[in-house]
């Protein structure tokens, strides 16, 4: 039986340094009490903490001059990725740990071929996974057809849904099995941390009771966080201490 267990991150362009990595390890490596290899697809490895074992991120065969930035995540489930083989729990490298998360890793899914996500906080109706924690089957040929799928259909598929968590979302209800993490698990930062305005001039952002993990998306990464400022003017951000001290 496979159980090695996996935390994957994936790091391309200059928007987010080496550092972005290293802190993650740092972050998991306390947090998490389970054996673990950590993994990151990246185009540029320099920097990276040497624990940390780096890839290339896969191609993706898509037409000529569409970028594949927004779509790489996919690569992911390459029926064979490497020498990977066992569970996987992808990571975005802009996410801020806060507590244990063996959880991630030992909660029993309905069935074998799920992958857990979390839920859209925004519109939960829509039932689209936001991709900044899932975990899944890697290198074990479970999900054989969502790759070549997805490259044969793109130009149908773009038309359809604007980003990756979209399309595998549906997909993945459609031909497997879509499950959610415990809605307090995951929380965003600019949802459930930020105060309301004109609160937020006066009040910084709350540390959130129960959560496991705090995702950062739009335009507030952790660094903005820990420093102040960063959003729009009806997120006025105040610097967080408690962010400072988990991110490192």
């Amino acid at each position: 039986m496979i159980d090695n267990r996996y935390v994957i991150c994936m790091k391309w362009g200059t928007k987010y340094g080496a550092e972005y990595v290293n802190r993650l390890y740092n972050m998991v490596k306390r947090h998490l009490t389970l054996d673990f290899q950590m993994v990151c697809l990246t185009d540029d490895s320099t920097g990276i903490d040497d624990n940390v074992k780096c890839y290339p991120i896969p191609a993706l065969n898509l037409p000529d001059n569409i970028p594949e930035r927004g779509w790489k995540k996919l690569t992911t489930f390459k029926p064979k990725l490497y020498d990977l083989k066992g569970t996987a729990l992808f990571l975005d490298i802009d996410i801020v740990i806060i507590d244990n998360i063996d959880c991630f890793f030992t909660h029993q899914a309905q069935f074998d071929d799920s992958v857990m996500i979390i839920r859209d906080w925004k519109k939960p109706w829509r039932m689209v996974g936001n991709s900044s924690v899932y975990r899944f089957k890697v290198g074990q040929n479970t999900y054989p057809n969502l790759l070549s799928y997805f490259e044969q259909n793109f130009e149908k598929i773009r038309g359809e849904v604007r980003h990756e968590q979209a399309f595998l979302s549906n997909y993945l209800r459609e031909h497997h099995h879509l499950e959610y993490w415990d809605s307090s698990w995951c929380v965003s930062f600019k949802y459930h941390c930020l105060q309301k305005i004109p609160m937020a001039y006066f009040v910084p952002p709350k540390k959130p009771i129960g959560a496991k993990i705090v995702i950062f998306h739009g335009e507030i990464n952790p660094p903005d966080a820990i420093a102040g400022g960063g959003g729009k003017w009806y997120r006025h951000v105040l610097p967080s201490e408690w962010i400072k001290d988990a991110w490192r």
